[in-house]
This record gives C-alpha cells, sequence and structure tokens, in this order.
C-alpha cells in the first residue's frame, strides 16, 4: 500500500491535510504544487441518467416528509471507521441513508427542512477533491488515492435531489430552528451540531418509522431481492464444485468460495459466511471459519450475495460433504425440512407473522417427542419452551437491505404484526445437538441441520425466491451428484 505525499505547510492550506510521521518525502516543493494544479484533462460526466431507483427513493423521502410536517429531518450516510492505524473498513452507508437517496458515499448527510407544503430536500455531499490547494493527491481521501468522486452537479443529475458540501452543514445546522429529528449512531459531527436542537424519543420515533416503511417492498426491491438469491444460488453450486479443495484446507476455502461470487456479482457478502462443518453448524453464529471439513459430516452453509443497492440474500442449505446423508443425518435433515415445509405453508397475506414459526416449532418438537429426546405431551413441551435447548432460535425475520431488516419496527407492527403481500422473509428451522449433550443419544451428537429459504409474501400466498436451491434430502443428494460430475 502506497503511502501519501504531504505538503511542507499543512498548516498554510485552506483545509490542513494530515502528515504522515514517517512519510518519505518531507514536503512539497512549489513548482510541484504548482505542476499539480494544471494539465488535467476535464473529466465531468454530462448527460446522465438518474438512477434506476429514483422515482421509488423520491416517493419514500414523500411519504417521511408526510409524516413529519413542519419538522427537519436528518439522515447521515455515516463515515469511514479505522480498521487499523491508517486503514479504514469498506464503507457501507446508512440503510436509512441508502433507502431514501440511493447514495452510497461516505460522510453523505440527507436534509429535510420544512416549508409550508411539505420539505425542501438537499443532499450534502463531499465534491470533487480540490485540485488547487492539492486535496485530490496529497489527502489520504485525494481522487488519486481512493477514486473519483461525483461532482455535486452529477449528483443532482443521479439523486433528482439538490446537492451542497457537506463541509457547510455543520454551521447550518447549529443555526437550525423548530424541532429536528436526526437518525442517530452514523455521524458524530452532525450529532453535535445538534446536540441542543434533538431529543432521543423524538429520534427514536424517526428511525422507527424508517424501519417499518420498510416492512413491505415495492417492485425494485423485490427485483434487487431476486437478484441477490440468484447470485446466492450460483455462490452455493460453486461452493459444492469446489468440497474437494475445501476438505484438503479449511472452512475457508468455502467461505473464500463463496466471497468471490458475493464480489463479481454484487457488492459484498450481506453478512459474514457462516461455513460450519461437522459439530460447528451447532454454534449458530459460527464465523470463525477455520475448522475441518470432512467426508461423513455434514456442512451448514449459510451465507447470501449483496446487490450493489445493498439488497441482501440469507439462504442456508446444510450438505453432506460427501454428497449422501447418513441415517441418523437424513432422520434429523427431513425432520427439519419438514418443519420448514409447514412454515412456509402459513406464510400468507393476512396470516399472523408468529404463525409461520409456531407452525415449525410444532413439526419440531412432535419430533422431538417422537424421538423419546423430550417427555411430551407436545402441547406442554411447547408451553414451556422445552424444545428450545434444540431449536434455539426463531423460526426466521424480515430480510431486506439489513439482513435482519426493520429491527427497530414497533413490535406490534413485526412480531405482533400481520403479513401483508410485500413483505419478505426468511423461514429457517434448526435442530442443533451439541457435541457435549448428555440429554441425547451419542449418534445424535455434533449434528446440526437448519434450512433457510427467502419468501415473499404474494397477494394469494408465497413465493419463495430461494427455490432455485433443492431442499428435500433425496433432491439435494442428486443436485450435488449433477454439479461434482460436472
Amino acid at each position: 500500500m502506497a503511502e501519501e505525499l504531504t505538503p511542507e505547510n499543512p498548516d498554510e492550506a485552506e483545509e490542513p491535510i494530515k502528515q504522515r510521521k514517517n512519510g518519505l518525502y518531507p514536503g512539497v516543493s512549489d513548482e510541484l504544487a504548482d505542476s499539480m494544479k494544471s494539465g488535467w484533462a476535464d473529466t465531468a460526466l454530462r448527460g446522465l441518467e438518474p438512477i434506476a431507483q429514483a422515482a421509488e427513493t423520491a416517493a419514500r423521502r414523500a411519504a417521511l416528509s408526510a409524516r413529519f410536517p413542519g419538522e427537519r429531518l436528518v439522515i447521515p450516510a455515516g463515515n469511514l471507521k479505522t480498521r487499523s492505524n491508517d486503514t479504514e473498513y469498506a464503507f457501507r452507508a446508512s440503510v436509512e441513508y441508502a433507502y431514501l437517496t440511493g447514495n452510497q458515499t461516505e460522510d453523505g448527510v440527507l436534509v429535510l427542512e420544512p416549508v409550508t407544503g411539505g420539505h425542501r430536500e438537499t443532499i450534502y455531499l463531499l465534491p470533487r477533491s480540490d485540485r488547487e490547494n492539492g486535496e485530490f493527491w496529497l489527502s489520504g481521501q485525494g481522487e488519486l488515492w481512493v477514486g473519483r468522486r461525483h461532482s455535486l452537479t452529477e449528483s443532482e443529475a443521479l439523486y433528482g435531489i439538490p446537492a451542497s458540501d457537506v463541509r457547510e452543514l455543520a454551521d447550518t445546522l447549529r443555526e437550525a430552528t423548530g424541532p429536528v429529528r436526526v437518525v442517530r449512531g452514523y455521524d458524530a459531527g452532525v450529532e453535535a451540531a445538534l446536540t441542543d436542537k434533538v431529543t432521543a424519543e423524538r429520534d427514536a420515533e424517526l428511525r422507527t418509522f424508517l424501519s417499518e416503511a420498510r416492512l413491505v417492498k415495492d417492485d425494485f426491491e423485490v427485483g434487487e431481492l431476486q437478484k441477490a438469491v440468484d447470485s446466492t444460488v450460483r455462490g452455493f453450486e460453486d461452493v459444492v464444485r469446489v468440497l474437494d479443495k475445501a476438505e484438503a484446507t479449511s472452512e475457508r476455502y468455502i467461505e473464500g468460495t463463496f466471497f468471490l461470487r458475493a464480489r463479481v456479482e454484487g457488492n459484498d457478502v450481506g453478512y459474514g459466511t457462516i461455513a460450519a462443518a461437522g459439530p460447528h453448524a451447532c454454534t449458530l453464529h459460527w464465523v470463525r471459519n477455520d475448522g475441518p471439513v470432512r467426508s461423513g459430516d455434514l456442512l451448514l452453509l449459510d451465507a447470501g450475495v449483496e446487490t450493489h443497492t445493498y439488497y441482501t440474500a440469507d439462504v442456508t442449505r446444510t450438505l453432506p460433504v460427501n454428497g449422501r446423508f447418513s441415517e441418523i443425518q437424513r432422520k434429523i435433515y427431513d425432520a427439519v425440512y419438514d418443519a420448514q415445509e409447514a412454515g412456509i405453508a402459513a406464510v400468507r397475506p393476512g396470516a399472523k407473522y408468529r404463525d409461520f414459526h409456531d407452525a415449525a416449532q410444532r413439526v419440531l418438537t412432535e419430533r422431538l417427542v417422537e424421538w423419546g429426546l423430550v417427555e411430551g405431551p407436545v402441547e406442554r413441551v411447547l408451553e414451556l419452551g422445552l424444545q428450545r435447548r434444540w431449536t434455539l432460535h426463531g423460526t426466521g425475520h424480515m430480510l431486506g437491505m439489513d439482513v435482519h431488516d426493520c429491527a427497530a419496527a414497533r413490535v406490534e407492527s413485526y412480531v405482533d404484526g400481520t403479513l401483508e403481500p410485500g413483505m419478505v422473509l426468511t423461514v429457517e428451522p434448526g435442530l442443533y445437538f451439541q457435541a457435549d449433550d448428555l440429554t441425547v443419544p451419542e449418534e445424535y451428537r455434533g449434528i446440526g441441520v437448519r434450512i433457510e429459504d427467502d419468501i415473499l409474501v404474494t397477494a394469494d400466498g408465497n413465493r419463495n425466491l430461494s427455490a432455485g436451491l433443492p431442499r428435500e434430502s433425496g433432491e439435494v443428494e442428486s443436485w450435488m451428484a449433477a454439479l461434482l460430475q460436472g
């Protein structure tokens, strides 16, 4: 990684540029500074078309404006976060900001200023790097270091929102009068400028509204989720084809294989890939992915591609590493499959959100009682939650721009709510028999199975967006055999 150049007198620059303590160049000569100011071609982009979701983001802002008339609304994208010393984590804009603008650049802030009849919208962004003061080549965030930014004019054309220089925003916010709400947790500078103008209660209401607005997806969002799932299906196929290489190395080969698909076809993975082989499948969020992959064991792969617009899939398959389930593995797998079938069948408009969870948990509980692992009757086990020793988690969650989307929604709108067309949720029952669980026969221990699909609520029922991946145990074996032979 190259090191930055620094000016001889950074304090004299219009905006001081941080100097690296042990940089190899002591400074910049006047002659070099003059040279770097000129001789550059015009790279302005003209005739730009609006982003694909411009109409949808405009409608979302209109709904936000209508909900909070007369109030200033501030929604930041967030800032870069340091990973180590002078390197940063890859930036991902806040979901609230990206949902309302489609923009994904760091330091951006959307402001809705109250006016008669609604709000005046402004997107505050960093303009292109300044060539006059040398920022474009001297700063670690200059264009020659991290790439070209859009100009404010270009941004206006892309996002359909008037754009201003974000470096002027703090003063504007400090001078603001009247009620203000801000989405907290993303931009400390913005929050500091508003410290005497906002309340935690009002800000929480803003976040809740934006979370609940995402409960029902529009057509653009459904299309993006389907893209994410389709890429995820291909990622799972990639993994099956290299299981021999994973056996020779570790679970990390599986993680890396899926990541390649995510980066080639999308923005990233939507969350840390769970590549859990053998008893690691019993750890719900196993993301270390440093264990062995052995023939005869199961591989629980929970992974999702995130699209360039931040919509993520969330799919899980539990696969026999050698392509064939053992008798006990099939027994447990088929129980989870039957539970998932019951859960998916319960997803329909007008149903309670909890119905699919209850349906899946009942099937799993029936099997646990049938196998003698817990004493019935089934109603008693469910009432006391005794099945949770082996089922552990809820059967699903909302899905969208966050893998656990709409998390700030009110309980009555989400978990205690009713399903509507356009909602997208996961159905993902599981059974997990820990390696050290002495309450079950030894043959069960160390086996973990989860099957997860992404389900769209439709006007007349549901559609499995991830139906491209087989689920039934025999079909899984046939699918794996075909991929391995190919």
